[in-house]
């Protein structure tokens, strides 16, 4: 027979889950707007019953319950859906970095408007085709002058801004690297707190949160792999225990963090002396940028330009700066050889009208009228024929630099094109990547949501559900409560009222 105190024990246990229950409700509530918190609950369990079997029996009719018992507080979290997440998470990391220096390159292009390369050209073409109509005439010579200095004033604003940003995307790689090793830092710091605490019988459910926020960010960087290991001692069964996180390369996965070790293998880029990416350092290990996998920091590395495996330059903003000094270059070189072939004004054979340009890198900053044609507008080689004749009324050599937009071919490909035609070609081929990059952005930033929303569905916390649980447990614990009130009684009796017959 059990002791007449057994029901106060089995309504003590009652009201100390309960109670557990309630407090757990309580955090949750508090932290229903905590970026990253997972709600929990606690796991109630049945209490052994009474008498456990065993060779010496009490002679009992049964076992008898001894209640309810709060056996652990656990998360409430997809891992399914969290790595569903991050996967998402990569693809809108890097289509991100994309579209935003695809977005800042089309403000500095600024195509198609009235300020635009292509409309400088078109009033330096009109203002040759001035000149040729009226080649004696000092004004449309000046004109002339006027709408060149306006074309070189253009190749350098665009190659100069475009650097600028350029810079300013090599800054932001160079943050990512650090933010993606002080991420790395935050996670070993937190395995370390968890390791701590696990081998106590202890679920530390707030540092769990910590560290997958942390995941998720990490993962917006670089795909990343997850691997757990439990901790010793006296863990519960369901701790997640230390996790060690590695990055996920062509050639295979590279440890970045080392749960059981700790150690931390950071992340550094290599660049040449213009700051573009050569090596990217993992540890002790080397991986070329052009193998590296998409995230943001393979965006930015794109965005900012690399060197790729044939020793050339690439990057978005490395190409369009590259094809301005292409055009730039051929431009220069093929308008001076045209006008030294004509007679100026005054019937001398002509000269350069723009300083030389040796060579095609820095071409598009380096486009200066020539002095002779700045100083003296009878200098502009208008006129065609033989030096020391008398051309003035000439205007064919003039009418022929017209058509140097036609006339003027360069290497696109496989093929050579106008000049026309490339600016065309690169202005279409940035427009065509900046609308792809707009639309996986958008497209993975949906899918993203679609898994977020899922996913907060299972983790976030719902005051209308926490408000019902909390009534539920509230009257679970005053029954409890009501048990001890009425044990309490029976025990008065048994106390008081037993052995008092006769009296």
């Amino acid at each position: 027979m059990s002791s007449t105190f057994h029901g106060l024990q089995v309504a003590k246990r009652g009201m100390d889950a309960q109670q557990a229950a309630l407090y757990t409700i309580g955090h949750n509530v508090s932290n229903a707007n905590t970026p990253g918190y997972t709600r929990q609950r606690v796991s109630l369990e049945t209490f052994p019953a009474y008498p456990a079997p065993g060779m010496n029996q009490t002679g009992a009719v049964g076992q008898i319950g001894m209640g309810v018992e709060a056996s652990t507080v656990e998360r409430i979290r997809d891992t399914f859906l969290d790595t569903q997440y991050r996967d998402e998470t990569i693809k809108v990391g890097y289509w991100d970095a994309r579209a935003g220096a695809l977005e800042k390159m089309e403000e500095i292009m600024n195509e198609p408007t009235e300020d635009g390369l292509s409309a400088v050209f078109n009033q330096f073409f009109e203002s040759i085709q001035d000149v040729a109509s009226h080649p004696s005439e000092a004004g449309a010579r000046s004109v002339m002058i006027e709408r060149a200095e306006a074309v070189g004033d253009t190749f350098s604003y665009l190659s100069t801004s475009l650097k600028t940003i350029q810079g300013d995307l090599q800054n932001e790689r160079d943050v990512a690297v650090t933010q993606v090793n002080s991420l790395l830092e935050q996670i070993n710091n937190v395995n370390q707190q968890i390791q701590n605490v696990e081998p106590n019988g202890y679920l530390p459910n707030d540092l769990y949160d910590e560290r997958d926020r942390l995941l998720d960010e990490i993962s917006k960087f670089m795909p990343v792999s997850l691997e757990y290991t439990k901790s010793s001692g006296n863990a519960s069964p369901t701790s997640e225990g230390v996790v060690t996180v590695q990055f996920q390369t062509s050639q295979g996965p590279i440890t970045l963090l080392d749960g059981k070790t700790h150690q931390v293998n950071a992340i550094s880029v290599t660049t040449n002396q213009d700051s573009y990416v050569t090596e990217i350092h993992i540890g002790n290990e080397i991986r070329n940028p052009e193998s590296f996998p998409q995230g943001k920091l393979k965006g930015l590395i794109e965005a900012s330009g690399y060197i790729d495996n044939s020793g050339n330059k690439t990057g978005v903003y490395a190409s369009m700066i590259d094809d301005l000094d292409e055009m730039a270059y051929e431009f220069v070189n093929w308008f001076n050889d045209k006008h030294q072939q004509g007679v100026t004004l005054d019937g001398d054979n002509g000269v350069s009208f723009f300083n030389e340009i040796s060579q095609k890198e820095g071409a598009a900053t380096g486009i200066v009228i020539a002095d002779k044609i700045k100083q003296n507008t009878n200098n502009i080689a208008a006129a065609s024929g033989a030096a020391g004749t008398d051309r003035q009324g000439d205007g064919q050599n003039a009418q022929l630099l017209s058509q140097f937009r036609q006339k003027v071919l360069i290497n696109s490909g496989n093929q050579a094109v106008s000049l026309d035609g490339f600016y065309q070609s690169v202005i279409g081929q940035m427009s065509v990547d900046a609308q792809q990059a707009n639309r996986l952005k958008s497209n993975s930033e949906t899918l993203q949501g679609a898994v977020e929303q899922r996913r907060q569905s299972t983790s976030a916390v719902s005051l209308d559900e926490e408000m019902t649980n909390m009534i539920q447990f509230q009257h679970a614990y005053n029954a409890s409560a009501r048990m001890v009130t009425m044990i309490d009684e029976m025990l008065d009796k048994i106390v008081n009222g037993l052995g008092t017959g006769g009296r």
